[in-house]
This record gives structure tokens, C-alpha cells and sequence, in this order.
């Protein structure tokens, strides 16, 4: 190797390039990134490559197969667009490691993509509306205004992601519609990187939502009779609480888990599993349900509603703090039938 080079173990750069992000990068999209590099430190464990001077192009190929077969985290054969993330991730990496000496200036270009058909790279899982119609239903019913309730209700009617419905403080709910430009009652998403809850697209994600008076009103009933009076790590009063504070975004996630399966709400399984045996009724395994659903599904599925009831796409955007393009991959799940349907509602003479 060239003799500019620093010697440096692969898990130590590792480390100093988790530590650069800190200064352009979200907590999740950190977090995200220390998962996705772990299995290349490992594969340099394993393989006994000490020193990050010494690795290959021969070598970043051997970690491609070795991760594709299911070596590393989870120990089983992974998705071609998972694959694709964790070598884009290692190109980054191996871009940062050239800057600080460790590797020669052109090693990441040998760190090829897979390449995606159209499509492959998109998850077309969500919440259909009549589903979560439902299970709104059920909540009002059997838990009006309880956490899991205001949770989902948020969610689906917002369109929010779940960093966004976390993030929210008392002082960003105006419930009786006092704000002058907003007639009616509303609530406030704000980037707040210093205390911990940073929005997905920082600054340009701060916005004023507006919400029906029914959700109002359940929102505040669950102030009133559910929320914990609690402050955060920063002397911030949240909206959605746990005893101890704000919750981790994980917990919301996992509460999504658990409300869509059917058998939460007593319905029989679709899966035809033996539920008095099914590990999924256990909360925590509730994602292992074929049903359940996450955030982003939620979210994929007002947009998908919202597109089919021919909301300007301007409008979706905005409220949803997202591009047209990404909107289109991501989220609108109407089928090409669909879509072709409502076309035609537009052309005359068909």
C-alpha cells in the first residue's frame, strides 16, 4: 500500500466516521448508518484485516457475497435493497476513510451498486384506508383518547412521520383555533436538532398542520386524562408521554405493531394461525404478524387516500412535508386501475 497511509483498525475509522456525521446528519439516520456499517467491521474481524490500509478491491467483493449470503447481523440471506443500502453506506465510508489517510483516494469507486428493476427498491406495504378506518373505530370505542388512540390518530390523520408526531410539544398544539392564519384548530411540527427531536427535512419540515375538531377534542381528552405530567431530558413537556418522558421512537413503532394486528382488536386471524400458540401476541413480536403495519405504512396509505380523492398534489406535498417524486415511489399505493380510472374522470369523449 502507498506509504501516505495511516495505519488504522477498520472498527477505530468506523468510530470517526459515526462521529462526523454528528455535524450533517439526524440521530436516526446515524443510527441507521452505525447498523449498516457493523457487519463490514465484523467481515474485517473475521477475515483478520487489522488494518484499514490493507483492504482491497478483491476484499470489498468477498464482503459483497459474504453479506448477501446472510453473513453478519441477522445470520440469514438479505434483500437485494438491503444489500444496495449497506454498500452505499460503505462507500461513504470508504470516502471518509480516504480523507483521513486510511484507504487510497479511489477504493469506494470499486464498491458497485446492485442494480434495481424498476420498482425493487420500494416497499408495497400499507395501511389500507378501510383498515385503518377500523381500528380508529375500535379505539374510539374501546380507548377513546388513550396513547395508542392519539398515536394513530395523529399518524393517519396528519400523514406525518412518527419523528414528527414524537416531537411534539404542549406549546405546539393551539386546540381552540386561536392562530390568525390558520382558522381552526392546528397543530405545529418544528425542527428541534438541539433538544433531540430534529424533523426529516430540518428547517423546511416546520409547519402548521391543521386538524378536524373531532381530534381536537380527543386530543384533549387525552391531556386531560391520560397524559403523564412529565417533562423530557430537556425541560420539554411532549405531547405523547410514558411515565418516564418522551417516548423513544421505537415505541411508537411497536405500538403500531401491536393495534393492527387483527387480533388485538378479537377479530379471527387471516393467517389462519392458532392464536392461543402464535407468537405474534406477544408484544414483542408483534411486527412478526403478518399484518401489522409500521409508520411509514400509515403514511403510505393517506397518501394513497389522498390521491384517490384527486387532493392536489401541491396540498399533499406540503401537508406531508414531502417531494412529488418521492411521493410517487415511496407511498401512493392505487393500483394502475385506479389510476387510469380517475384520468378518465378527467377526459372527455372517452
Amino acid at each position: 500500500m502507498s506509504d501516505t497511509l495511516d495505519p488504522i483498525p477498520p472498527a477505530e475509522a468506523a468510530e470517526m466516521y459515526h462521529h462526523a456525521m454528528r455535524d450533517e446528519h439526524a440521530a436516526a439516520t446515524r443510527k441507521s448508518s452505525r447498523h449498516r456499517l457493523q457487519s463490514f467491521v465484523q467481515f474485517c474481524e473475521e477475515k483478520e484485516i487489522e488494518n484499514l490500509n490493507n483492504v482491497s478491491g478483491r476484499d470489498l467483493y468477498r464482503y459483497r457475497i459474504w453479506r448477501r449470503e446472510g453473513h453478519g447481523e441477522g445470520r440469514e440471506p438479505i434483500k437485494l435493497v438491503t444489500l444496495k443500502g449497506q454498500l452505499a453506506t460503505l462507500r461513504s465510508f470508504l470516502q471518509f476513510a480516504a480523507n483521513i489517510d486510511a484507504v487510497r483516494p479511489s477504493l469506494y469507486e470499486q464498491v458497485t451498486l446492485p442494480t434495481m428493476k424498476h420498482g425493487e427498491d420500494v416497499s408495497d406495504s400499507t395501511l389500507e384506508v378501510d383498515r385503518a378506518i377500523g381500528i380508529l373505530e375500535y379505539l374510539e370505542h374501546a380507548e377513546p383518547a388513550s396513547r395508542e388512540h392519539i398515536i394513530l390518530l395523529l399518524l393517519w390523520r396528519t400523514g406525518a412521520r412518527t419523528g414528527a408526531i414524537r416531537g411534539l410539544d404542549l406549546r405546539d398544539l393551539d386546540l381552540e383555533g386561536a392562530h390568525p392564519k390558520v382558522k381552526g384548530p392546528a397543530i405545529r411540527f418544528v425542527h428541534r436538532p438541539e433538544s433531540g427531536t430534529p424533523l426529516k427535512n430540518q428547517e423546511d419540515g416546520t409547519r402548521w398542520n391543521r386538524i378536524s375538531e373531532m381530534t381536537a377534542k380527543y386530543l384533549e381528552n387525552y391531556l386531560e386524562y391520560h397524559r403523564h405530567d412529565v417533562t423530557d431530558d430537556h425541560g420539554r413537556k411532549p405531547v405523547i408521554t410514558t411515565r418516564y418522558g418522551r417516548p423513544a421512537g421505537n415505541t411508537i413503532r411497536k405500538t403500531l405493531y401491536k393495534i393492527t394486528r387483527p387480533c388485538w382488536r378479537g377479530e379471527s386471524c387471516p393467517h389462519d394461525r392458532d392464536v392461543a400458540e402464535c407468537e405474534a401476541t406477544y408484544i414483542d413480536q408483534a411486527s412478526k404478524c403478518p399484518s401489522s403495519r409500521s409508520p411509514h405504512d400509515v403514511r403510505s396509505g393517506r397518501v394513497t387516500y389522498y390521491r384517490s380523492e384527486d387532493v392536489p398534489r401541491r396540498v399533499v406535498q406540503d401537508r406531508l412535508n414531502a417531494s412529488e417524486d418521492i411521493l410517487d415511489r415511496h407511498y401512493d399505493r392505487r393500483t394502475d386501475r385506479k389510476q387510469a380510472q380517475q384520468r378518465s374522470n378527467y377526459l372527455p369523449d372517452l
